[in-house]
């Protein structure tokens, strides 16, 4: 028997429309090579690092992030049919935190959208999408 294309492969997710587009092929992707897809959702943090002291804020704050991942990875999990599919939730920044999970993982693809929630922020700071072609340790599918 050969060796699958991709054995793993990563998608990136934020549940977003715009992000859709990226999951659905990832999930075909796993379909067709019989590969194991791993959504993944960034909690990202970089918004507690200026953040008042107020704990409580904080915890509500990190308590409604926490269920957006899960209700994303629950939307993913409810389309992955015929897929071998693992759901991780990460915390960080989410470009760092993709590619440094690729890597320790030995992740074959990356899967991520153009575009997610951040519109703006992104267009001044850099696309997600681009830090990770950038650093990734594997092959990276750009999906509009």
């Amino acid at each position: 028997m050969t060796k699958p294309l991709f054995d793993k492969i990563l998608v990136a997710t934020d549940g977003s429309e715009r992000n859709k587009a990226a999951v659905e092929e990832a999930l075909q992707i796993g379909r067709i090579c019989g590969s194991e897809v791993i959504a993944a959702y960034v909690m990202d943090v970089s918004m507690f690092e200026s953040a008042s002291p107020d704990v409580a804020v904080i915890r509500d704050t990190w308590t409604v992030i926490q269920r957006e991942a899960d209700a994303t990875l629950e939307g993913v999990r409810t389309i992955a049919e015929g897929v071998n599919l693992k759901t991780v939730i990460l915390e960080g920044k989410p470009a760092a935190e993709i590619v440094k999970y690729a890597a320790e993982q030995e992740i074959d693809l990356i899967v991520v959208g153009t575009k997610g929630k951040r519109g703006f922020e992104r267009l001044l700071l850099g696309s997600v999408a681009e830090q990770v072609v950038q650093s990734a340790p594997c092959k990276v599918l750009v999906v509009k």
